[in-house]
């Protein structure tokens, strides 16, 4: 937002060129998200973030990860990644077990049924990754973008204590 009012001497506004770039990054990746979503829920019933979760404790030594390090991995809240895995245990995706050496800790577990809903699903997904994003960058392109993200991300991803991030919360 530019503006001509005194208080524009007290802030660094967008120029134009960053807020098309901007608008762009927002416009595409909103874009994407509902693309992958619409996938995803019509070859699978389920939303790209629980797609993710599930990548994620397949990938996971026996299928199985804290609570806490697959909200880290998500990158989403406590509370959002609890209602995601209630809702994966209600398909029979996920169970929960609980930490023997911490009595407040838990674990998610991949079941073999959604094992296997992840195997018949993530065809469909790569395919709709690719076509939307990989197949309309060149290999120069995809490295750069790689790389950016790499970037931004760290940014955001402060290691200090205390530092306010989705999973913390």
């Amino acid at each position: 937002m530019n503006t001509a009012s005194g208080s524009a001497a007290q802030h660094r506004w967008l120029t134009d060129g960053e807020q098309r770039v901007w608008r762009a990054y927002l416009h595409a990746t909103t874009l994407l998200e509902d693309h992958l979503d619409r996938q995803l829920q019509r070859d699978a019933g389920m939303p790209h973030i629980y797609y993710g979760l599930l990548v994620g404790l397949a990938e996971a030594p026996h299928r199985r990860l804290r609570m806490t390090e697959l909200a880290m991995q998500a990158k989403i809240t406590r509370s959002r990644l609890s209602h995601a895995i209630a809702r994966l245990e209600k398909n029979g995706w996920v169970r929960r077990e609980d930490c023997s050496s911490d009595k407040r800790g838990q674990f998610a577990v991949l079941t073999d049924e959604g094992a296997e809903v992840l195997a018949r699903t993530a065809p469909g997904h790569v395919t709709a990754v690719r076509q939307a994003l990989f197949e309309r960058l060149s290999p120069e392109q995809q490295k750069a973008l790689g790389e950016i993200m790499e970037i931004v991300a760290e940014g955001l991803q402060p290691s200090e204590a205390g530092a306010d991030l989705p999973w913390l919360r």
